[in-house]
């Protein structure tokens, strides 16, 4: 299986399946001399843990991290970083009656068409288990960048219908994780628990977005072709399972606009050159200009319904599905920490891709 592999400086090979003895990763490229941290990566991954609260999957897992290399006296080495999270919740006989079933929107026809043979307890190598190790790879580069001042705040901005009223800027960040569905704010919150907790009494489930701000990337991060900061962003983000749509900026919304109206007009303040407004969205022709970096990622509807629905097996025969197992009714307040952590990988490896072109 190729692509299990991110980045091009710091990069992240992961490794591991939903029901395998442990998930993990290889993290290369990062600079010696970090903090490691240990409780902060420890709480990202607690963020992303199941069994967090009434609107997530029941499934327990401790995911305590285990860091095998790469981790001397508290800092890094500079040489590979090993770790692994050990899976103890597994409940694999939940999945025996799907060994020749397609579920609906699943992998399984996929993987079946691609490699002839899945793992099907738990989706295997396609379940969202895999993005533990996003998190321990992009909690290290938050360490990392937090020399730099650079931060990264993620939040779930809509949940099926019920949006949050307010552009990021006027919301407390502070606020995320006050509440079971990291929405920063409070009255929308409430009306996201409900909506969530409403298709899960149906055996339903509902999608959403999880809006992520970066701030004081400084101008000049990014590659102006292929390798746009915006694209990387992207192939990031559209790695994530269950996610169908990124937009960054004005995004989809610079249709309503004319040239005019949605030019970021340049300004000088004692030497410190910014924009009036920011519809770029911090990024101008694949590079950062210096402003707040914000995008959306849309993620669908859970998959894994509890209701019976129509399919078929390996073998062509139509059958109902009756699902088993624990799943989440909305994967969007989990999500959240991976967007943030997706985003600092991104960042982290085009500032040391910006470092390494130095001039001499």
């Amino acid at each position: 299986m190729a692509g299990n592999t991110f980045g091009k400086i710091y990069t992240l090979t992961s490794f591991g399946e939903s029901h395998g003895p442990a998930v993990g990763g290889v993290i290369d490229g990062c600079p010696p001399g970090v903090s490691l941290d240990l409780d902060f990566i420890q709480r990202e991954l607690d963020r992303r843990k199941p069994g967090q609260s009434k609107i997530t999957t029941p499934r327990k897992e401790d995911d305590g991290i285990e860091i095998l290399s790469g981790f001397f006296e508290g800092k890094t080495t500079g040489t590979p970083i090993g770790f692994l999270i050990r899976n103890k919740d597994q409940r694999s006989g939940d999945y025996g009656l799907i060994k020749e079933t397609y579920r609906p929107s699943h992998a399984d026809y996929t993987y079946d068409s691609k490699y002839g043979f899945r793992d099907y307890r738990g989706g295997g190598r396609s379940s969202a288990r895999e993005t533990i190790a996003r998190v321990v790879a992009g909690a290290i580069a938050k360490l990392t960048l937090r020399k730099l001042g650079i931060e990264i705040s993620g939040y779930t901005s809509q949940v099926h219908t019920v949006k949050v009223p307010v552009d990021y800027t006027a919301l407390d960040f502070a606020k995320t994780e006050s509440n079971i569905v990291r929405c920063p704010h409070t009255k929308t919150a409430e009306l996201m628990i409900s909506a969530i907790e409403e298709a899960k009494e149906a055996g339903d489930s509902l999608g959403g977005i999880v809006s992520c701000v970066v701030k004081n990337v400084p101008p000049g991060i990014g590659e102006p072709v292929f390798d746009k900061l915006h694209a990387e962003l992207g192939k990031a983000m559209l790695s994530i399972n269950a996610v169908k749509g990124f937009e960054y900026g004005s995004g989809f919304g610079a249709v309503n606009y004319r040239g005019s109206e949605h030019n970021d007009i340049f300004t000088s303040n004692e030497n410190l050159i910014s924009t009036k407004t920011n519809r770029s969205g911090g990024i101008q022709g694949g590079i950062s200009n210096g402003e707040d970096i914000y995008f959306n990622v849309v993620f669908k509807p859970t998959a894994t319904v509890m209701q019976k629905q129509e399919t078929i097996l390996k073998s062509g025969k139509s059958i109902v599905l009756e699902p088993k197992g624990r799943h989440d009714p909305c994967v969007v307040p989990r999500a959240v920490p991976i967007v943030e952590n997706m985003a600092a990988m991104v960042v982290l490896d085009m500032v040391l891709r910006q470092n390494s072109q130095a001039q001499f």
